[in-house]
C-alpha cells in the first residue's frame, strides 16, 4: 500500500497536473481539438517548461543550499521558498502565452487561476501546511467543470474520474502521512473553487 501510495502521488504530483490539464484540454473534444499541432506543442512546452521542468531544476540547489532536506518538503518552511520560485515561473509562462494570439483564452485562463491558486497557498503555507498534491488535483477537476460550464461540453464522465483520482491522492497523502484530512480536504476545495471560478471569470 506504500508503495502504491508513492506512486499516486509521483503520477499526480501538483508539477504535472498542468501538462495534464493541458492534455485534456486539447482532447476533450469542441474546438480545441482542431488547433494546429504545431501551435499545440508550442503551448505544450511553455507550459510543461514554465511549471514542472524549470520548478524542479532548482530542487538539487534548494537542497545544496539547505533550503529543503529532501525533494517530499515535509516540512511546511521547507515549501515556502520553493513555493515562491514556483509562482515566479508559472507568471512567466503566463506571460508567454498571453503574448501568443493563437493560445485559447480558456488555457490563459486556467493558467491565471493556477497563478491565484498558488499565490493563496504560499499565504497559507506561511503559518499551516495545506496539500499542495490536492490544491493541484483539485484545480485539475475545477478547470473539467468549469470546460463544461463554459463550453457545454458533455464531460461528466472524465469529471467522475477525476473525483475518483482526488480520492485516491487524498487517500495517499493521508496514509504517507504527509497531510492530515484538513490539510487534504482543505486543499482540494481551494484549488478546485479558485481554478473553477478563475476559469469562468478570466
Amino acid at each position: 500500500m506504500r508503495t502504491f501510495s508513492k506512486i499516486i502521488s509521483t503520477v499526480f504530483h501538483p508539477m504535472l497536473i498542468p501538462t495534464l490539464g493541458l492534455f485534456l484540454i486539447f482532447n476533450i473534444g469542441g474546438h480545441f481539438s482542431y488547433l494546429p499541432l504545431d501551435h499545440k506543442r508550442i503551448i505544450y512546452l511553455i507550459v510543461f517548461l514554465s511549471t514542472c521542468a524549470l520548478p524542479l531544476s532548482l530542487m538539487p540547489l534548494f537542497m545544496l543550499l539547505g533550503v529543503i532536506k529532501s525533494i517530499y518538503m515535509k516540512n511546511r518552511q521547507e515549501r515556502i521558498l520553493p513555493t515562491v520560485f514556483t509562482g515566479i515561473f508559472y507568471c512567466l509562462g503566463y506571460f508567454f502565452l498571453s503574448r501568443i494570439p493563437v493560445v485559447p483564452s480558456f488555457i490563459q485562463s486556467f493558467m491565471l487561476a493556477t497563478i491565484i491558486a498558488i499565490a493563496i497557498a504560499l499565504l497559507i503555507t506561511l503559518f499551516w501546511k495545506i496539500s499542495m498534491h490536492m490544491i493541484g488535483i483539485g484545480g485539475l477537476t475545477g478547470a473539467l467543470l468549469a470546460l463544461s460550464f463554459r463550453f457545454g461540453l458533455d464531460i461528466w464522465i472524465l469529471f467522475s474520474l477525476a473525483i475518483i483520482i482526488a480520492g485516491m491522492v487524498g487517500t495517499a497523502r493521508l496514509y504517507l502521512k504527509a497531510h492530515t484530512p484538513a490539510q487534504v480536504h482543505t486543499g482540494f476545495i481551494l484549488g478546485g473553487l479558485v481554478v473553477f471560478a478563475g476559469s469562468l471569470i478570466f
